[in-house]
């Protein structure tokens, strides 16, 4: 850094006399503990799994053991790449990251009898279905066969034809409905916000039990991995809550995928 003159015409300028001073995060990471950020990020994953998840362990139980975790995440699992210092994840955006990965990854432990997560179902509105879809649109759409709603409304020139086209013709598929204007959304977290996923499919298989089937097509989407752990989580959730069958969620990174995810849905 170097402080501004003024040139001749009263402008300012980096020119002429005057000290440069090279400007470091060294000065701010000399006042900064690891052990702040620990207990700092504990206790925003405490008041998240209470006020949250609903979380009935009591906090002087629940904080200890968040505590834990967030060191050994941060000392075993956290890369440094030069000039960056382990400290550095007091500042955005690492401080966002690391509470996302975290929140996203930290789950019951059912396997030794901890009551696994489930779903919070929104107050305002009940179970949807593909009886409400019920909209005009401009986008390209293509009739189907399997599906409640008559036709499907692509938000892509060529993907997700040939993925309804696939869906609405394999032998292991029951009904089908493409994501548009049903309101179905996965949630997940990013950058210290809420935001809301719609994959593109879902697929009632064609199984003697309640079986669904959520298929995203998708190319490249930095969110991605994101996304894709959400909808797991999700699906989890909703299994274990056991009243509407089991789901799960495959990714299609080209299209022609759809029919092996299918083919390998089919019953052995």
């Amino acid at each position: 850094m170097k402080g501004l003159n003024l040139n001749n015409r009263g402008r300012p300028s980096l020119l002429g006399p005057g000290r440069i001073d090279q400007v470091t995060l060294n000065e701010r990471r000399s006042h900064l503990r690891l052990q702040e950020l620990v207990f700092d990020v504990a206790k925003t994953l405490t008041r998240d799994f209470i006020e949250q998840r609903g979380s009935e362990v009591p906090a002087q139980v629940l904080f200890p053991q968040l505590a834990g975790i967030v060191n050994r995440y941060i000392h075993e699992e956290v890369v440094v790449s030069p000039p960056a210092d382990l400290r550095d994840l007091h500042f955005a955006p690492y401080y966002g990251w690391l509470v996302e990965v975290l929140v996203e990854s930290i789950r019951p432990d059912a396997t030794n009898g901890e009551s696994p997560e489930i779903p919070r179902p929104e107050s305002s509105r009940g179970p949807g279905s593909t009886s409400d879809v019920d909209f005009w649109t401009t986008r390209d759409v293509r009739e189907v066969i399997r599906s409640h709603v008559n036709y499907v409304v692509a938000d892509t020139k060529k993907w997700e034809q040939t993925a309804a086209y696939y869906i609405d013709t394999h032998k292991a598929v029951r009904a089908f409905v493409k994501n548009a204007g049903l309101g179905f959304a996965v949630p997940y977290l990013h950058n210290g916000q809420m935001h809301d996923y719609q994959p593109d499919f879902i697929i009632r298989l064609n199984t003697d039990a309640e079986r669904y089937l959520i298929v995203e097509t998708k190319g490249y989407d930095p969110l991605k991995e994101v996304k894709e752990a959400a909808a797991h989580r999700w699906c989890s959730a909703v299994n274990a809550l056991g009243t509407y069958g089991h789901w799960s969620y495959e990714l299609a990174d080209k299209t022609e995928k759809v029919r092996a995810i299918l083919d390998a849905s089919l019953p052995n």
